[in-house]
């Protein structure tokens, strides 16, 4: 269960110095991109004013102002590299959201109430560790996620480096997670039957030709939308929900709709009214929920599903605040009159 430490020394002749690339703030905002459930690694610091995390075997810092994105590199297993281009591809800032945003609202009458929150964007991760954190998603919660993604990268990955006593990993190649101990060592972790999944997904993604093979269904190498979910459902633990986001987060397909039970209440409401009978989202009903909305918005329409994902997550964040003070004024009045 211990973690190998190779590649510690090219942490060693990393420049600390802070590095920015352009970025118009109204194209990224990164606490809603960056804490709005696509990836389980950042972490906030300064009191939310950078975030700090991993990714691409290397350990940044985040900042923001108005038109700049700014970085430091604490650590990385990579050697003489761009950086600058690996945080612009990372962010896809190839792609302008304002031009996109027209567009939605142009098709969309509603569009125009979910885009208040901030500048979100898709995520441009690596295939595997996004394959085996939305493995670890299955009817899990982000803060319990984020432990889980943490734990496996500290037991089966390999070591980057320390900042201010906190140890970094990069997260584990598909060869350490099948190894025939990790199904057991997990469930005394705590991850419950996502340990089996886990492992067996690792097993037969081997026998598959591994990485490669994720990688060969990326839309650039002209897999399309429909084969590369078919494939990707094929692993255990990988169901029609977590097959789109793999292949919207790390495969090219800016199609790919998510459908959850956030997006799922989106649908009902504003577009598939008849479907509010349902009491959960059966394949058939994820079917027809993404098909509706990817002809609404069309070729990017993964990246607008994440827009409304957020809005409506935080909404019901802000709601569940609301209630907890309520709660708590109700109980500061009742112990009030007792005295």
């Amino acid at each position: 269960m211990t973690s190998t430490s190779e590649g510690y020394k090219s942490c060693e002749n990393i420049s600390k110095k802070e590095k920015s690339i352009f970025c118009d703030i109204k194209e990224l905002d990164l606490r809603i991109t960056l804490k709005g459930g696509q990836s389980f690694r950042w972490i906030e610091c300064n009191d939310g004013k950078s975030f700090r995390g991993v990714f691409s075997s290397t350990v940044w810092t985040l900042m923001q102002n108005d038109d700049k994105l700014i970085y430091t590199i604490h650590g990385s297993l990579k050697e003489d590299v761009g950086f600058s281009k690996i945080l612009s591809d990372y962010f896809r800032l190839n792609l302008s959201l304002k031009e996109n945003l027209r567009t939605w609202a142009s098709v969309d009458s509603h569009f125009e109430s979910y885009n208040k929150l901030g500048a979100v964007r898709i995520l441009n991760q690596d295939v595997v560790e996004n394959l085996f954190s939305f493995i670890c998603s299955s009817n899990n919660n982000i803060i319990r996620i984020s432990g889980m993604v943490e734990k496996l990268c500290k037991i089966f990955g390999t070591r980057i480096c320390a900042i201010e006593d906190q140890e970094y990993y990069d997260f584990p190649t598909i060869e350490a997670l099948s190894k025939p101990n990790v199904e057991f060592n997990l469930r005394k972790e705590g991850f419950g039957y996502r340990a089996g999944y886990i492992s067996k997904s690792a097993q037969k993604l081997l026998s598959l030709g591994g990485k490669k093979w994720l990688l060969q269904l990326k839309k650039e190498n002209g897999t399309t939308y429909e084969s590369a979910k078919e494939s990707l459902m094929s692993l255990p633990g990988v169901g029609p929900k977590v097959a789109d986001c793999i292949c919207l987060m790390s495969l090219g397909h800016l199609e790919a709709i998510p459908v959850d039970t956030h997006i799922f209440q989106v649908a009902c409401t504003n577009y598939i009214p008849h479907l509010s009978k349902q009491s959960n989202v059966t394949p058939k009903i994820n079917q027809e929920v993404s098909s509706y909305l990817r002809r609404l918005w069309g070729p990017l329409a993964g990246w607008a599903q994440a827009i409304v994902f957020c809005m409506k997550i935080n909404s019901s964040n802000s709601q569940n605040r609301k209630r907890s003070i309520q709660q708590g004024r109700k109980k500061s009045t009742k112990i009030t009159k007792v005295k």
